[in-house]
């Protein structure tokens, strides 16, 4: 069985993340980029599974600059056997349809049984990513897993949502998604960091994959503006004279928050 992995650099949510406001782009350059870390627990899922099953090859895929090699190489490191990294000047701020398109070409052209990814990443969030994929690769999207069980012929889990819990499954070849709620990734040890110097890794361009950045027949987001964030402004200070629950009802009711 070959899993595929997706994995994405992201700025470093404990430092400080801001947008160009001229281009609208998250400024990276200056950035501490690291690993998704739900990433990294995808990439957990599929380890786990070959470390008990012989025969399975587990593998990454990134669409990162070019500067994400390290990044990449910390996925071998974890222990996948290869990766494929994504590398083109057309894809600067692509958008989620975009960023679909490639990946599903990438993955077309790579062969995959399973492909696991994280749920949303934690810079843009939109959580629309995996099932896009299931959708342009015709296969079946089980999304927003706390559970995994991967078989030979299929692969199912638990879902949660705000009514009930679910148990889903589906037949394999497909695309799964997974939360925060699975185990920690492992840290790479020094012998998996130096065994990954030698792993390939396939670079590869939109010209590679028969992808056209520029091509607008194909759902591409356009953004007519951005602006800074406003200063936060100063909270209301309540003083208690007697009426001070008068004033926080008022107050609440004011700004319909009851």
């Amino acid at each position: 069985m070959k899993i595929v992995v997706l994995l994405k650099e992201v700025p470093d949510t404990y430092g400080e993340r801001t947008l160009n406001l001229e281009t609208g782009l998250a400024e990276r350059a200056g950035a501490d980029n690291v690993v998704d870390e739900i990433g990294e627990r995808a990439l957990e899922v599929a380890l786990s599974y070959a470390d008990a099953n012989d025969g399975t090859e587990v593998t990454v895929l990134s669409m990162a600059a070019e500067g994400a090699t390290a990044s990449v190489r910390k996925g071998l490191a974890m222990g996948a056997a290869a990766a494929t990294h994504v590398v083109d000047e057309g894809l600067l701020g692509a958008d989620l349809g975009l960023t679909a398109e490639v990946l599903a070409a990438a993955l077309q052209a790579e062969g995959f049984v399973l492909v696991v990814a994280g749920n949303q990443s934690t810079d843009g969030q939109a959580g629309m990513l995996p099932v896009m994929l299931s959708e342009l690769l015709g296969v079946p999207g089980v999304t927003n897993l706390s559970e995994v069980t991967i078989t030979a012929e299929s692969v199912s889990g638990v879902r949660a949502s705000d009514d009930a819990t679910m148990q889903v499954s589906a037949a394999l070849p497909a695309v799964v998604s997974i939360t925060e709620a699975l185990p920690d990734a492992r840290f790479p040890n020094f012998k998996g960091i130096m065994a990954a110097k030698k792993k390939p890794i396939e670079v590869k361009s939109l010209a590679d994959l028969g992808v056209d950045a520029n091509d607008m027949t194909a759902s591409r987001s356009i953004m007519l503006s951005v602006s800074e964030r406003p200063a936060r402004a100063a909270g209301v200070k309540v003083t208690d004279e007697g009426d001070a629950a008068g004033q926080l009802a008022a107050f609440l009711a004011e700004n319909r928050l009851v």
